[in-house]
C-alpha cells in the first residue's frame, strides 16, 4: 500500500482534537491580543507614552503582554466596551428620530398640508392648484423635488 493510506493511521483521532484545541486556543488569543489593542488606542485616560509602553510590551512579549493588560485594566476594558456600545446605541436612535421628525429643515407631510390648507382658506390658491399640491405632498416627494412645481398665489 501507498504512504497515503497510511496516514490516517499514523494522526489518531486523539491527535487530531489537540491540534483543534490548540488551533481554537491560538485564534482566541489573537482575537484578544487584537482587542486589546483596539482598547489601547481607544482609551482616552492614557497618554501617548502609557499607551506606546503597553503596545511594545504586547508586541514584544505577546502572552505575558495580554495577561498583564488584562489583569491591570481589564475592568476598565468592559466599561470602556460598554460606554461606546451606549453612545452607538444613543447616536442610533438620534438618527432614528431624526430622519422620523423629517430632519433639521425639513417639513413633514402633515405640516406641509396644513399650510396648503391655511393657503386655501386665505383664497391664495384655488382649488384645482390645492388638489395638484396635496397631490404631490401625499405622493412623498420632497420638497426639494417639486420647488418648480409649488402654486403661486393669485396676483402676488
Amino acid at each position: 500500500m501507498s504512504a497515503q493510506t497510511y496516514l490516517a493511521y499514523d494522526y489518531p483521532l486523539l491527535s487530531a482534537f489537540w491540534t483543534m484545541l490548540w488551533l481554537f486556543l491560538w485564534i482566541m488569543w489573537l482575537v484578544l491580543l487584537f482587542r486589546i489593542i483596539v482598547d489601547i488606542f481607544r482609551d482616552d485616560s492614557m497618554g501617548g507614552w502609557a499607551k506606546a509602553g503597553w503596545l511594545a510590551l504586547c508586541i514584544v512579549v505577546p502572552f505575558l503582554g495580554v495577561l498583564v493588560y488584562v489583569i491591570a485594566r481589564g475592568k476598565g476594558m468592559g466599561q470602556r466596551e460598554i460606554a461606546q456600545a451606549r453612545d452607538q446605541q444613543k447616536a442610533f436612535e438620534s438618527y432614528i428620530r431624526q430622519t422620523a421628525q423629517g430632519g433639521p429643515g425639513q417639513t413633514s407631510s402633515v405640516d406641509e398640508l396644513a399650510k396648503l390648507s391655511e393657503m386655501k382658506s386665505r383664497g391664495d390658491i384655488s382649488d384645482e392648484e390645492f388638489r395638484k399640491a396635496k397631490a404631490l405632498v401625499l405622493s412623498d416627494y420632497g420638497p426639494a423635488e417639486r420647488s418648480g412645481s409649488v402654486p403661486t398665489a393669485h396676483g402676488r
